[in-house]
This record gives C-alpha cells, sequence and structure tokens, in this order.
C-alpha cells in the first residue's frame, strides 16, 4: 500500500485552476468561430439574419416567366426549418398537394448543409442545387426553395413570398381554393403582425440562441416575451391574429410557437415560460395545430434531431432530449 501511495504522489497533476483556464480559452474560442459561421453578428454580439436573394414570382398572365400550372414546381423542405414549415401548412391548407410537389432535405452534421437523401436534378446537397440555378454561387443555401422544373432554376427562397403566392396564384389548382389567408380587407392588420412578429418572435428566438453576448440575449428575450405577452392579451378577444379567420399571420406565428416549448425553450434559452403556460397561446396554438392537414406538416422527431443533433455549437454532446410531453396539442406522445 505503502509503495502504491509514493508510486501516486510522483505523478503530479495540472491545477484545477489552470485546467478550467484552459478548457474555458480553447472552447470560447472555437464556439466564437464556429458561432461566426452559424450566425452573423454586428458589433453589439446580436444575430444578424442574411436576406434571401432570390426574389421572382409565380404569377398569373403579364410577362411573366413562372406561370402557374400544376406538376412544374417543387417546394424543396426541410422538416425541422419553421421557414420552410410555413410553405407545407399553406400547401395543405389550401389542397395543393397534387398541384405542388415536395422534396425533403435533411442538415447534414458534418458539413454543415443541407443534403438529399437520393439525388435531385443531378445534385446531391442542396448548394450544388442553387449552383444548378445560378452558377458561381456562393451565398447560404437556405429552404424553402420554389423550383421550377421546366427551366431548372430556383424561382424563390423566401419563405414570405413564397406563402402568399400559395395562398393566390394556383387556386385553380386548388382543392380548397375558398380560403383566402391573404384578404385585401386584412392585408394592413396582417402585415402589421407580420412585421413586429418576425423581428421579436419567429427570429427573435434565434436572436436569443444565437447571441454572443450577455447585452444581445437579454434584449432579445425581452423583446420576445413583450410581445408574446402582447399577443396573449390579442387573443384574449379574437379567435385568431386578425379575427374569426386564419390568415398568414397565423401561419407565421404558428411554426415558431409548435416549435418553442420542444427547442427554443431549453436550446435557445427562451425559459421564462413555455407556450402551453399561456392559457390563450396554448388554446390558440393547440386550434391552429387540428385545423385539417396542419398536424402532417408537423414533425417532432425531425425537428428535435435537426436542433438538438446538429447545431453543435450549442449542444456539442449532440444528446437529443425524450421531451417534453405535448399532449395539450392532442399528441399522444414525444419521444
Amino acid at each position: 500500500m505503502t509503495s502504491i501511495n509514493k508510486t501516486q504522489k510522483k505523478g503530479k497533476s495540472l491545477p484545477p485552476k489552470l485546467i478550467i483556464g484552459l478548457g474555458k480559452f480553447v472552447w470560447t474560442t472555437l464556439w466564437q468561430i464556429m458561432m461566426s459561421k452559424l450566425a452573423p453578428r454586428n458589433q453589439s454580439g446580436e444575430y444578424i439574419r442574411p436576406s434571401s436573394q432570390f426574389r421572382n414570382s409565380v404569377k398569373t398572365g403579364g410577362d411573366s416567366p413562372y406561370q402557374p400550372a400544376a406538376g412544374r414546381y417543387t417546394l424543396y423542405v426541410g422538416l425541422g426549418c419553421p421557414w420552410a414549415h410555413r410553405t407545407l401548412v399553406v400547401r395543405a391548407l389550401k389542397g395543393l398537394e397534387d398541384a405542388i410537389s415536395v422534396s425533403i432535405v435533411v442538415p447534414s452534421p458534418d458539413s454543415g448543409g443541407w443534403v438529399f437523401n437520393t439525388p435531385e436534378e443531378g445534385c446531391q446537397t442542396l448548394a450544388e442545387l442553387y449552383a444548378l440555378a445560378e452558377p458561381g454561387y456562393s451565398g447560404r443555401s437556405t429552404v424553402p426553395v420554389l423550383w421550377d422544373k421546366e427551366t431548372k432554376t430556383i424561382v424563390n427562397n423566401e419563405s414570405a413570398d413564397i406563402i402568399v403566392m400559395l395562398n393566390s396564384e394556383f387556386n385553380e389548382f386548388a382543392k380548397n381554393p375558398t380560403p383566402n389567408l391573404y384578404p385585401e380587407e386584412l392585408k394592413q392588420k396582417i402585415d402589421s403582425w407580420n412585421e413586429k412578429i418576425y423581428a421579436n418572435v419567429n427570429n427573435g428566438v434565434y436572436r436569443c440562441g444565437f447571441a454572443q453576448t450577455q447585452e444581445a440575449y437579454d434584449k432579445a428575450c425581452d423583446e420576445l416575451f413583450t410581445t408574446l405577452d402582447e399577443i396573449e392579451v390579442a387573443l384574449a378577444n379574437s379567435r385568431y391574429l386578425c379575427g374569426d379567420q386564419v390568415t398568414l399571420a397565423d401561419v407565421r406565428l404558428f411554426t415558431t410557437l409548435f416549435r418553442f416549448d420542444i427547442v427554443y425553450y431549453g436550446l435557445f434559452k427562451c425559459n421564462r415560460r413555455r407556450i402551453q403556460d399561456y392559457k390563450n397561446l396554448g388554446a390558440y396554438l393547440r386550434e391552429l395545430y387540428q385545423l385539417e392537414g396542419v398536424a402532417s406538416t408537423c414533425d417532432l422527431e425531425s425537428i428535435k434531431r435537426d436542433y438538438y443533433g446538429n447545431l453543435f455549437p450549442l449542444n456539442p454532446g449532440g444528446i437529443i432530449p425524450s421531451g417534453p410531453d405535448m399532449a395539450y396539442l392532442g399528441l399522444t406522445q414525444v419521444s
């Protein structure tokens, strides 16, 4: 026993303080490098979302090269992405499943980009599809993408534009052409909500999760929950954001609310309150989820896998949580 103790005493370990300091330095440096690629920031450490680059429109008549047609267009989407999810919700509400096809891309944890399970248009990755549409393209390759199979190009990669087109330009081919999610008489109110919700909620959760300073996080978190509280009050006297009918404002809010308790509450540090803790917002989310066709667009496993499994700087261990319990939506299990 004595000889063993003497042997052990000969070995010296680094002081814990030095180990901790070195670990913090290495991890912080690597984290800052990775975050600079994942989430562009300003000098205050606030996340700045880059603008979409393809902004053409499918439009009936006129000289638009992109005319509405059944079978001509494909939506490229990632099931975990809230921006892409918007397009799937509108496609379902309008009954456009037979008119506009969908192709799923998945995030690659190694390359950090979207990839196809099987090649599309001769491409293995979404970046290659972007390069096919615009040779030499070096920007971000994001979803959703509205792809024109006839001209082999990207029509649009801005979700806010695409859902307007799906609402109005494909009614001839829609199973449910009657619902108008962007009626003229409500456009001003819809646009007002969209502007506030985009900045403080849709992008606000990302501004919390991707903040690179305490000050940037505190500002984003305050604005997020101030807006959620305002929506909670508004929904006390209104079934939906703009009255008694579903609009694009509800669609745009829904995809963020659906992910909130699952990933944003924990992974993005948006943990002051859950959506299910709000009386009106919780009921509102449940009603939107239970609209015909909407539940089929929601893939809980993909959402958890895409966020927890692929955002390495936020979850380096890659462990995917088993919860939360989302039974209040009408779901029996989230595993």
